[in-house]
């Protein structure tokens, strides 16, 4: 699946280790700057399902 995190770089940073928790990441992009707000970012991922989590 592919996702998009905005925010802060502290907050996407964070999600990003929150997610990578239950999903496994495959691949993250560069952050690109927000087009309204210069304090936000965007950063995209694919992401699968880890065999290993909790239900």
């Amino acid at each position: 699946m592919r996702i998009r995190l905005h925010g802060t770089p502290a907050e996407t940073a964070a999600a990003l280790a929150a997610i990578a928790q239950v999903l496994h990441i495959r691949h993250v992009t560069r952050p690109y700057p927000d087009r309204r707000s210069p304090m936000h970012q965007r950063i995209y991922l694919d992401a699968t399902p880890r065999k290993d989590a909790r239900r």
